[in-house]
């Protein structure tokens, strides 16, 4: 039988599934920590921190008691954790890293290929060079290896030992052991990570149900394409192949969508389908999410349940953006009601404010004003500045 979900149901069934549900005053604790990335699945990495690091923001928005110090200890200490690629650059459970070795097999042959056409013939020369010198001595940097009379010009211009670390990166024989000052510091994926990681195989049938299996449960619900956008690990014929191979396993739903238009099928846990609506209320406080929340990644799926249009505009031409350079979502309860555009300015002590949107039908009362001066508040301590400062004009025209 078919099962169908109101929008209030399945936003709250997603942001449930996305830890934005769990009161975000609780202790979390270096522990806790752990469990919330792995039940969230993983947490972008980004280097821009017009306010704070998009990692760092996407945990403090689901607890305010999280701890910058945690993180680098499991990921550098304990090797809990580890830094590789799902949709982007990510942090992700290393009890998923067995899973992870059919992304780097899978990778390995397309990169060199479309590499080839990026670097040109002999890319390749330094590979090994640069692996023995790793092995034999140690963790290094991009700019420990650089090559004297290389003319960088970026990314599109690597040297050749540059090039060489993320190819064994992206391949799985490094890993990234820390940072510093954001920079990626590699060694062997056997020193970074617990050899109990690395282990045992996965076979090619277990890792394909693993990865739609597992992104169905952070879904909550799916189609087969949200399955395989999730990690992507698997194709969407893959996920679909899954799928049909899995029928008896699933129910399908019918989620209404935001705009009142025909709900959309997808598919639930048929073991769970019935207790899907069994989910706690969210918290009723205003939050700032980062641009990169993994609430938002699938913006076709915002749209769908939250009516919420989100583009970041870092790379639209400053006349032609709708919003702002770098603007954050405001998540209040089980809505997606505004957004804000901000930064943390450092040498003044102060966040400013420099422009607030509420969205269509969204009003600016004076206790939801109140309940974002309160989350503006605890994001400045967080950010590491003393005061937020309100630039004239922040409330748009007319305020």
């Amino acid at each position: 039988m078919t099962i169908l979900l109101s929008n209030a149901e399945a936003r709250r069934i997603f942001l449930s599934r996305q830890g934005l549900s769990s009161p975000p005053g609780r202790a979390l604790g270096k522990t806790g920590l752990l469990q919330l990335i792995h039940d969230i699945g993983f947490v972008q990495v980004d280097s821009i921190a017009t306010v704070e690091r998009a990692h760092h923001q996407i945990l403090f928005s689901r607890n305010q008691t999280y701890r910058r110090e945690h993180l680098a200890e499991l990921l550098e200490k304990d090797g809990e954790l580890f830094e590789h690629w799902t949709h982007d650059a990510s942090i992700i459970p290393s009890a998923f890293f067995r899973y992870w070795k059919h992304r780097f097999r899978r990778k390995e042959a397309s990169i060199l290929a479309n590499w080839r056409k990026w670097q040109g013939e002999g890319f390749d020369a330094t590979f090994e060079e640069t692996y023995r010198r790793i092995a034999e001595s140690g963790a290094v940097m991009s700019r420990d290896l650089k090559v004297e009379d290389h003319k960088s010009g970026g990314w599109w211009n690597w040297h050749p030992n540059k090039t060489a670390l993320e190819y064994l990166w992206h391949t799985g024989k490094l890993a990234i052991a820390r940072r510093e000052n954001f920079q990626k510091v590699y060694d062997l994926a056997e020193r970074v990570l617990p050899q109990h990681h690395h282990e045992p195989a996965v076979e090619h049938d277990v890792f394909i149900d693993w990865a739609c299996r597992s992104a169905l449960e952070r879904l909550g619900f799916a189609t087969h394409g949200e399955i395989a956008a999730f990690w992507a690990l698997v194709t969407p014929e893959e996920a679909k192949a899954w799928v049909d191979a899995n029928k008896a396993e699933l129910r399908q739903v019918l989620i209404e969508t935001a705009d009142g238009g025909k709900p959309r099928a997808a598919y639930a846990f048929a073991h769970s389908a019935e207790s899907l609506r069994d989910v706690p209320e969210p918290p009723a406080r205003l939050r700032v999410l980062s641009p990169f929340d993994p609430l938002i990644r699938d913006r076709n799926r915002t749209e769908r349940l939250f009516g919420y249009f989100y583009r970041i505009e870092i790379f639209v031409p400053e006349p032609k953006r709708q919003y702002g350079y770098y603007v954050f979502p405001l998540l209040e309860g089980d809505r997606l009601v505004g957004r804000i555009d901000m930064k943390a300015d450092r040498k003044a002590g102060v966040l400013a404010v420099r422009r607030l949107w509420w969205e269509p039908k969204v009003r600016g009362s004076a206790g939801r004003l109140e309940r974002l001066e309160a989350e503006l508040a605890r994001v400045a301590r967080f950010a590491g500045v003393e005061d937020v400062r309100y630039l004239e004009g922040w409330q748009g025209e007319g305020a």
